[in-house]
């Protein structure tokens, strides 16, 4: 059966500047990371894809290791996107990243000129595409100048591989530096893609939301919701062998009862809002203008139409900051 894409996707969603740059993103963007690959079956990764498109979300968030086998989730959505989404080119978001481990040998992962350079044409070539929205540095790289990485990134603009940079997992500190490589270079870098949510705040505490802000960028969320703590499925408590990602590790540093009682807490907040838990904690990351979208996956359309709904309320009351932030400090 052919694809039309609803005549009504833009009156769902709000659709947010980064900064005063030309990238608008939808409020919420769809992941293609855990359960999208060559393991999931791909008439579900389909249907979950051209529903979010249907109802407002135009980004597409991937990245060349993801899937069960490394690349297999843009080959998926390569396959979507043949099929169904290609006369749709011009209104997508597609991004994607690179910089952990994706092929054998010295350059399939990190930041030098070489990695980038090789894996941005790799993932052209898996997802057919002549260029991507936003091509990301996943994370620092340790071992080189990052001024290397900046300019391996500018260079791919400058070919007309991608529109814009961008970059993830770095922090204020190198976040700022990137900025002065990008500055001089005149490089159209706009957001860093960054694990933020109630429960794991460093974003704010490390300076780098306010940095991003100041430089007319944005931060784009991913992890919003501490990989399904922030929901009402843990209100009675969390298992021991709960998969917590790297960057959310600490919050169960000190067992698991604390935070258990700070989502019965904000759970009460939520209901009073009229929202779940979940969609207050998706509201509460777009209550500023510095994070340009959220990055949610979901392998249902019914968790998926759950989360959209959460910018259905996305004012919060000076009253109800305050308690959030007592529950959460």
């Amino acid at each position: 059966m052919t694809y039309s894409a609803a005549e009504t996707r833009y009156q769902d969603l709000p659709i947010r500047r980064v900064g005063r740059t030309g990238l608008q993103l939808p409020a919420v963007s769809l992941g293609l990371w855990r359960h999208f690959g060559d393991e999931a079956p791909l008439a579900n990764s389909r249907e979950v894809v051209l529903d979010a498109f249907d109802h407002g979300v135009f980004s597409f968030d991937l990245a060349d290791n993801y899937g069960p086998s490394k690349g297999s989730a843009e080959q998926t959505f390569a396959q979507i996107l043949k099929r169904d989404l290609k006369p749709y080119r011009e209104e997508l978001v597609i991004t994607t990243k690179a910089g952990y481990p994706a092929w054998p040998g010295p350059y399939g992962a990190f930041g030098s000129r070489k990695a980038l350079v090789g894996a941005l044409d790799r993932s052209l070539r898996r997802m057919d595409l002549d260029y991507v929205d936003i091509f990301y540095s996943h994370r620092p790289d340790p071992n080189i100048d990052l001024q290397e990485t900046a300019q391996a990134l500018d260079l791919l603009v400058r070919q007309g591989k991608a529109l814009y940079v961008g970059i993830s997992n770095y922090d204020q500190k190198q976040t700022a530096e990137m900025v002065s490589y990008f500055e001089d270079m005149h490089t159209p870098f706009t957001v860093n893609q960054y694990s933020y949510n109630m429960l794991n705040r460093q974003a704010e505490t490390n300076g780098l939301l306010k940095f991003l802000g100041k430089h007319n960028a944005g931060l784009v969320a991913y992890g919003p919701l501490s990989e399904g703590l922030l929901s009402d499925r843990y209100l009675k408590g969390i298992p021991a062998d709960f998969p917590i990602h790297r960057t959310n590790k600490y919050v169960l540093e000190n067992g698991t009862e604390k935070v258990v009682s700070q989502l019965n807490a904000l759970n009460v907040i939520a209901q009073q809002r009229g929202q779940t838990l979940a969609q207050m904690a998706l509201a509460w990351l777009l209550r500023t203008d510095t994070v340009a979208s959220v990055i949610i996956g979901t392998t249902s359309v019914a968790h998926l139409h759950a989360d959209l709904a959460a910018t259905e309320q996305l004012d919060f009351s000076a009253d109800e900051l305050a308690a959030i932030d007592k529950i959460l400090n």
